[in-house]
């Protein structure tokens, strides 16, 4: 998942160079993608897939392989878009059914950790696809250019990584539940105010997290600066959930959750106010400590908010998200498209953060009380 969600920003400053996009056409594909994990959490929320999730997260998986793969084999602005799109399906069920799967037997398991490894897989994807393109010459391979070449090392990688997913991932949920239809969901005040903000939040990070490292290469002399500031997010996102993990104790999930979105905003912000080359390294350390541990506990409050449905809850706030990645990169290249920088569309995007922390600040108490959390 790290690389079908993620390569694209460190390929997409070499795609700019070579094939003209501009920033418009850069959020357009990126939006591409996330209208596919919009529709794809949609659908994943229907009893369709019951007992056959891990068939349908293997077939994601070894989508996103071919999807890759395809990506480094067209330059069409269309085809790239339909591409993205289509990953943006495959990573969404990914993202379901895999965490359905595991997620449940660690619970089962009571095993805290199990969270922490299966989320800091995406992370450790973010940092390997960073050195594979730094390691990459520049000219590429004769008649591929680098960006393709990155494209196709990905698709390799993705390919290999769904053969050992396939070996290690359990037959289905714990408890023999996958089988089982869930009831209604119940849409609480609580819960409400966690799928807003949690869509919210999926309009802030998105912004960054797609144009950290073409924000890079506006102020840095050489490629390293690019390399290091998608390397750190990646390294940082591993060990995220591990590392807050320390603060539930005395934070709660909900407290951990509000801090994320507070650090975040701080990060964005650091991000276009230090100078080159500090920005773009701490804020991607930032953005890497919260962004992957904040998707986890929202999506674990979610889940204790709709004890009885807890797929049903995970989709439609995975939908939320989906529909705040949209609206990200759309804004951020129209804003940067006339600005000619991302500053902006940064700022905005740390704003609605400080919302969405002003708002779970306020409505703590109910959701705490009703998450158990």
């Amino acid at each position: 998942m790290g690389f079908g969600r993620f390569s694209y920003t460190p390929i997409l400053p070499g795609m700019m160079t070579d094939l003209g996009l501009t920033p418009a056409n850069a959020g357009l594909i990126a939006a591409a993608n996330f209208i596919g994990y919009l529709l794809g959490a949609i659908a994943a929320g229907y009893g369709w897939a019951a007992g056959r999730e891990r068939a349908i997260a293997l077939s994601a998986l070894a989508a996103t392989a071919a999807l890759l793969l395809a990506m480094g084999l067209t330059s069409s602005l269309l085809l790239f878009s339909l591409i993205r799109f289509l990953a943006g399906v495959a990573s969404a069920f990914t993202m379901i059914f895999t965490s359905a799967i595991v997620l449940s037997r660690g619970m089962a398991a009571g095993n805290p950790h199990v969270q922490s490894v299966h989320f800091g897989g995406v992370g450790m994807g973010i940092a390997l696809s960073s050195l594979m393109v730094f390691l990459l010459p520049a000219g590429g391979f004769g008649l591929f250019a680098s960006w393709q070449a990155a494209w196709f090392g990905g698709a390799v990688i993705a390919c290999l990584g769904t053969v050992i997913v396939a070996v290690l991932l359990p037959e289905g949920p714990a408890a023999g539940k996958s089988g089982e239809a869930e009831k209604p969901l119940v849409w609480t005040r609580p819960l409400v105010v966690v799928t807003l903000t949690y869509g919210l939040f999926g309009f802030g990070y998105i912004i960054t997290a797609t144009f950290l490292v073409a924000m890079a290469r506006q102020g840095a002399s050489d490629h390293t600066v690019e390399f290091l500031a998608w390397f750190i997010t990646g390294l940082s996102a591993a060990v995220s959930v591990h590392i807050w993990r320390r603060a539930v104790p005395r934070l709660g999930i909900v407290g951990v959750y509000l801090a994320g979105l507070l650090v975040e905003a701080i990060g964005l912000v650091l991000t276009v106010s230090l100078p080159s080359p500090y920005a773009p390294l701490i804020g991607g350390l930032l953005l890497g400590l919260t962004f992957i541990m904040v998707t986890a506990y929202g999506l674990q409050i979610g889940r204790a908010l709709a004890p009885a449905s807890p797929r049903k809850a995970l989709a439609f706030m995975t939908a939320a998200f989906g529909v705040g990645q949209i609206a990200g990169p759309l804004v951020a290249g129209w804003l940067a498209q006339g600005s000619g920088s991302f500053t902006a569309s940064t700022l905005l995007a740390a704003g609605v953060l400080l919302f969405c922390a002003a708002l779970t600040g306020l409505e703590i108490r109910r959701i705490v009380a009703a998450a158990g959390a």
